[in-house]
């Protein structure tokens, strides 16, 4: 097993001196929490429908609540993707990584205690910008230590455990409830997953500090990270709770709101773009390629989080399906990631090896999607699928669109200066969650409006379709040591 040495430039001491595949291992168990926790909150929304339990069970337009509720997280998500790299640059990436982890695991624990509609969204708010930092120094550090004939192999294996996390949470998130159920909690059932997962949460975050600290010489502060990023957080918190509570104050549709988180979303690009000029990195770090691949990364963000939030909801109701049975099917996609995560990165490395682009990969995953979307799309349209054909179909799909980021990641982590990388996957992120904010609310009124799923399905296919032209576009970089 190779051993990484990178050394922090300040001090010359090592920063990370372990095996770059035990590093795999625990970042794939970050992965895991971190998606475990935020895929609760759809199997939770399509409880209370369900039940007309909690906050959302009585409200007139339930599934457009439930995706603005989602979209809420992904604005929190969203605004810290930037700040959390830049800082993890400055900082130290493990830092940012173990801050996050805690962070996330103490907020989750906090959403399950709420009663309230606005406290939860709170939570939920607080919980995505705490995550939103994770994403950009989880990928810099994979790297930076990852012989660069095997970066992008480790990249899908590392976010193999995005679909792990989804899948656990699809699957565990009714068992869960029903569990909250037999122990007496009652219409606050759905509150049972919450506390599991933060708990566990927890335990990796902990898990991940003591492993950091055995592997590195230089010792991990975790305060002036912690600090900083609170900092940030504090103000954007206020903004999108503010957001939510006008929103409830002047009952405007809750379309209007998403795109208040739109406009928030619009005005921190803006403010990254003006500090990237400042700083002199514009030349490298906002290039027509990095913007290309960015725009097109959209696309992935929206179908992730259109199939991850209400895939549950869209199984159940097509097929007329109890809520485990759709949970089991809908995780069939999510399940698809296990395989398709590495097997996208290590057909990204054998093109590297053999002198070639990525990008070609990216091409076919993306086509073959959208095709599959549609397929799916039919199928829900055509009236009460069976739960066999729509499970095949999202395996499939999933198989391709999971391979698929593994090598735009390895693109991307390609196309800026090593040193630059953290603030590079920020910007990365912080466009492309533009698609989570906005794919879970504008289904839902979809969904609300027309009676039926399909017309979702059919727009986030059309959505990944818009990419294939913008990756074609994209002139990638090869790694000149690719042996």
């Amino acid at each position: 097993m190779a051993i990484s040495t990178a050394r922090d430039a300040r001090s010359g001491r090592p920063i990370f001196s372990g095996g770059y595949r035990a590093l795999w291992g625990v970042l794939l168990l970050g992965w895991l929490v971190s998606y475990a926790d935020r895929t609760v909150t759809g199997p939770v929304v399509a409880w209370m429908i369900e039940n007309k339990a909690g906050f959302i069970g009585d409200a007139a337009n339930p599934a457009t609540l439930g995706g603005l509720i989602g979209s809420m997280f992904f604005t929190g998500y969203m605004l810290t993707q930037y700040a959390g790299g830049r800082l993890g640059d400055r900082l130290g990436h493990r830092e940012m990584l173990v801050v996050s982890l805690l962070w996330a695991g103490v907020l989750t624990l906090v959403s399950g205690l709420v009663t309230g509609l606005v406290a939860f969204v709170a939570a939920r708010v607080l919980t995505g910008l705490g995550e939103g930092v994770f994403y950009s120094n989880d990928r810099t550090l994979v790297m930076a230590h990852t012989p660069p004939a095997r970066r992008t192999i480790g990249l899908g294996v590392v976010i193999s455990g995005l679909a792990i996390g989804l899948t656990v949470g699809l699957l565990a998130t009714p068992l869960l409830i029903n569990a909250g159920t037999a122990l007496g909690m009652g219409g606050h059932a759905w509150a049972m997953p919450l506390f599991v997962f933060g708990a566990v949460s927890l335990l990796v975050a902990l898990g991940t500090l003591a492993f950091f600290r055995a592997r590195g010489d230089r010792p991990l502060r975790l305060g002036a990270p912690t600090l900083r990023l609170i900092g940030y957080s504090a103000p954007t918190a206020v903004a999108i709770i503010a957001l939510f509570l006008l929103a409830e104050s002047l009952h405007w549709p809750d379309w209007v709101t998403a795109i208040g988180s739109g406009v928030l979303a619009a005005i921190v690009i803006a403010v990254v773009v003006r500090d990237v000029r400042r700083s002199g990195h514009a030349t490298t770090l906002l290039t027509r390629d990095v913007w290309l691949i960015c725009i097109a990364f959209i696309a992935v963000m929206w179908n992730l989080w259109f199939f991850s939030f209400w895939s549950v909801q869209i199984v159940k109701e097509s097929a007329q399906s109890s809520l485990v049975a759709a949970g089991l099917t809908a995780a069939f996609n999510a399940g698809a990631g296990i395989i398709g995560f590495p097997v996208g990165g290590w057909l990204a490395d054998r093109q590297i090896r053999r002198g070639k682009g990525r990008k070609s990969l990216a091409i076919a995953c993306a086509v073959a999607h959208t095709l599959l979307a549609v397929a799916f799309g039919l199928s829900v349209l055509s009236g009460r699928p069976s739960l066999i054909l729509l499970g095949m179909i999202l395996f499939t799909s999933g198989l391709f669109f999971n391979a698929l980021q593994p090598v735009v990641h390895g693109i991307v982590g390609d196309l800026v200066p090593d040193a630059q990388r953290g603030s590079a996957f920020g910007i990365f992120n912080l466009v492309a969650e533009i698609g989570a904010v906005a794919s879970p609310v504008v289904s839902g009124l979809l969904r609300d409006v027309t009676g039926s799923w399909a017309p979702g399905v059919f727009t986030a296919a059309a959505v990944m379709a818009l990419s294939v032209p913008l990756y074609a576009m994209v002139r990638e970089r090869i790694p000149a040591l690719a042996h």
